[in-house]
């Protein structure tokens, strides 16, 4: 396990919390939906009559998260005025609130290590290493997208992630094919991201025309949910699979060690507000070691708090994959934090 146990003093805790609507820079495309806008809340603890605070994001991705909308913010009550009682919460009250339990998790991690932005203390945090992460490439017009690869491209980044599924289909395997033009595979690792779009009958076959680019993997080709389908195309495609959306609302061991034997993709993608946080991140991580199925993690649209936090986690996992972390420029609020980027590696300062 990747983790870290939550060592607090003996005093008494208080905890608040308040919310935030992060704005984005340009409106975020995916094949579902179009974000300008992301809501999310920041999680306080301190002990009482001490300054020091530990603070976790908890954002939930209404779209995707299995957090029960009308009932989040009485939930947010609810941890602050049992906050003493976190082991129990993390242990029982959570498990329908993922995005909260990560949060939870991390303020108080965050708390025992001095409430200085310390999730896990490591290299990374010390400033001697850094994490390589994709660059994004967010579904847009032809022209954008072709505009957002070159921009990836020139500043540095060796691996790219194009969102797929929602333009014309010629014209992204155009752009795939410009991109292959250029750059062999040892020079730029293209990964895409299909968030459902494909019709089960239809996906075998557009992975085929996919992988004339060299792709490296593709993220969840066809809704979740469809499990004797998935396990097909995973057995057949000529391109490696990676389970995004497939993992979300699993919360038992039990199941998540069935879901990956049953389908057996090639890889996972862990996304900590929607799967149980670290807790549920670990133990996908060790349901994927029985399969032998690799996995990296991806920021689902926090802000920087929890950006933070993810980065911490994984850098001591060591995972040496570029991991989905970019998201931290696509606010024009985002929280002031010791994380920057150059090039494609993430630094902690």
């Amino acid at each position: 396990m990747f983790d870290a146990p939550i060592k607090l003093k003996k005093l008494e805790l208080v905890a608040s919390f308040e919310k935030h609507e992060l704005k984005f820079i340009t409106p975020a495309k995916t094949s579902r939906e179009t974000f300008t806008l992301k809501e999310t809340y920041l999680l306080k603890v301190n002990y009482i009559g001490d300054e020091k605070t530990g603070i976790g994001e908890c954002s939930p991705l209404w779209s995707l998260s299995i957090d029960p909308k009308d009932e989040y913010i009485s939930k947010l009550q609810f941890v602050c005025e049992n906050i003493n009682n976190w082991e129990v919460l993390l242990k029982k009250n959570l498990i329908n609130f993922p995005s909260i339990h990560f949060g939870l998790e991390t303020a108080l991690l965050d708390l025992s290590n001095g409430g200085e932005g310390i999730i896990y203390p490591s290299n990374f945090t010390k400033g001697k290493d850094s994490i390589q992460i994709n660059g994004l490439i967010w579904m847009d017009h032809f022209e954008s997208m072709a505009a957002q690869i070159e921009n990836k491209i020139e500043n540095g980044f060796k691996c790219v992630k194009l969102k797929i599924g929602a333009i014309n289909w010629e014209n992204e395997i155009a752009l795939l094919k410009n991109i292959r033009n250029r750059f062999s595979e040892s020079d730029i690792e293209i990964r895409v991201d299909a968030n459902g779009a494909f019709i089960p009958d239809e996906a075998l076959s557009k992975l085929d025309e996919l992988s004339k680019f060299k792709i490296h993997s593709i993220e969840q080709p066809i809704m979740p949910g469809q499990v004797e389908k998935m396990s097909s195309i995973c057995k057949n495609t000529a391109i490696p699979i990676a389970l995004d959306e497939e993992l979300i609302g699993i919360s038992s061991k039990a199941r998540k060690d069935k879901l990956l034997q049953d389908i057996k993709p090639q890889f996972i993608i862990l996304k900590p507000s929607l799967i149980g946080g670290i807790k549920g991140s670990n133990e996908w991580i060790n349901s994927a070691k029985k399969t032998k199925t690799d996995w990296w993690i991806t920021s689902a649209l926090e802000g920087n708090y929890a950006l933070n936090s993810i980065a911490q986690f994984v850098y001591q996992t060591g995972n040496k994959l570029p991991q989905g972390l970019g998201t931290g420029q696509l606010y024009i609020n985002n929280f002031a934090t010791r994380l920057s980027l150059k090039k494609d590696k993430l630094k902690f300062y």
